[in-house]
């Protein structure tokens, strides 16, 4: 099988354990925290990626690797759990999936390289279907919810696109850490700040953080920014088309 499509086959798996997410933060985490959710996903993750590889970005990289750090896991994540907390998995994932077109205003505005006609059609075509597939018409449309996830699909976007173009000499396991313990200061502030302490855990509580850190967090990553590596960054986000197609099981499973 050719490397460039074991590399898909791969990066295809991370936007399908992140449509999960959705589900298990409305079924099994406790309700009304966004952010702390969040800092739970990422900060053992980077914890233990650090520990592993115990690599420093050098004194030119830690601009790169801050700025990163805070799109692609800090701002993300925080908008990622805002919007899975307010809106319907099937909604939060279709407009968490226009990120594909966001790649390709970046790549153009950014770049300077316009995208094929034909990328703009088949990603827009995608969002359409994938919004036909799992939008009902008694979803509740929360304005917060809405924003937060349209905003982390921007962040999100704006990293892969840099991602790919400002390189560190960092392994792919180190570069991810840095940025899951970058991204979790800057989430362990706003979480401080914005809401009060966890009390205690149920186990299903305990099992749906489990997932999210090993599974949504450091599997899944490192899937996916291997697959930034070895792949365009067009290729790679239209692959996050894939994350709806998870989120919409749901309903199927609730009837």
């Amino acid at each position: 099988m050719p490397n460039r499509t074991i590399a898909i086959l791969t990066t295809a798996l991370a936007p399908l354990i992140w449509g999960s997410t959705y589900l298990v933060t409305t079924e099994f985490l406790p309700p009304d925290r966004p952010l702390t959710t969040a800092l739970i996903r990422v900060l053992p993750a980077g914890l233990l990626l650090l520990a592993w590889t115990r690599r420093i970005p050098k004194r030119s990289e830690w601009a790169t690797v801050v700025l990163l750090g805070f799109l692609n896991i800090g701002f993300f994540q925080a908008m990622l759990f805002v919007a899975a907390y307010r809106l319907p998995g099937g909604l939060a994932a279709v407009l968490s999936s226009t990120q594909t077109l966001m790649v390709l205003v970046f790549t153009w505005l950014i770049g300077k390289t316009m995208p094929p006609k034909a990328a703009w059609a088949w990603s827009a075509a995608g969002i359409l279907g994938i919004a036909m597939l799992v939008l009902s018409p008694s979803a509740r449309y929360d304005g917060t919810g809405i924003l937060a996830a349209l905003a982390g699909a921007a962040a999100m976007a704006l990293g892969v696109y840099l991602s790919k173009y400002r390189r560190t000499s960092l392994p792919v396991l180190a570069f991810i850490g840095w940025q899951l313990f970058i991204g979790s200061l800057f989430l362990l502030l706003v979480a401080l700040l914005a809401e009060p302490p966890l009390e205690s855990l149920s186990p299903a509580n305990i099992g749906g953080y489990l997932y999210l850190c090993l599974f949504g967090a450091i599997f899944a990553y490192v899937l996916f920014f291997n697959g930034i590596v070895n792949l365009s960054s067009a290729a790679v986000s239209s692959l996050g088309l894939l994350r709806p197609s998870e989120s919409f099981r749901r309903p199927f499973i609730e009837a």
